[in-house]
């Protein structure tokens, strides 16, 4: 499996507005739901049932929002880069910059263990981070992406 096989342009934004936790959350909900069956509402209700149980801004600017929805097929990635930074109760009390959203089925097992793995493993990568930082377009985001792409 590859990123490239889980992540749509149309779940790509390339400047969030938000500025905090429920509004980054909000909108990149919208963006992905373009690419399910379930609604952006259903999408950040289970996102924000997630968070309750311990934030997933996990520090260096970075959040991974990831939950389980009956509606979801398959695995489905989403990004979002805010230029301003998001106030996400991050684990080190930082703005997050980069957010990769998760989406999976209920009854997923370890797929979607696979995909955090493969994202948290790009985003040790420096140069990775740089780029989807100086991103200026959703097509730059989405090719950055791509260069990384690997099976996992």
């Amino acid at each position: 499996m590859r990123i490239s096989q889980l992540l749509n342009k149309d779940s790509i934004i390339a400047n969030l507005t938000a500025k905090d936790k429920k509004g980054a959350i909000d909108e990149l909900a919208l963006a992905i739901s373009k690419t399910t069956k379930a609604s952006a509402k259903e999408i950040a209700i289970v996102l924000m049932e997630r968070e309750q149980l311990g934030s997933t801004g996990i520090g260096g600017g970075i959040a991974i929002p990831h939950g389980k929805l009956d509606l979801v097929e398959s695995i489905i990635v989403g990004f979002g880069l805010s230029r301003e930074g998001v106030e996400y109760d991050s684990l080190d009390n930082r703005p997050v910059h980069i957010f990769f959203l998760l989406l999976t089925s209920e009854n997923s097992t370890g797929g979607h263990l696979k995909v955090l793995a493969q994202i948290s493993k790009l985003l040790k990568m420096d140069q990775f981070k740089k780029g989807l930082i100086a991103a200026q377009s959703v097509d730059d985001i989405y090719d950055i992406i791509m260069e990384q792409d690997e099976d996992f």
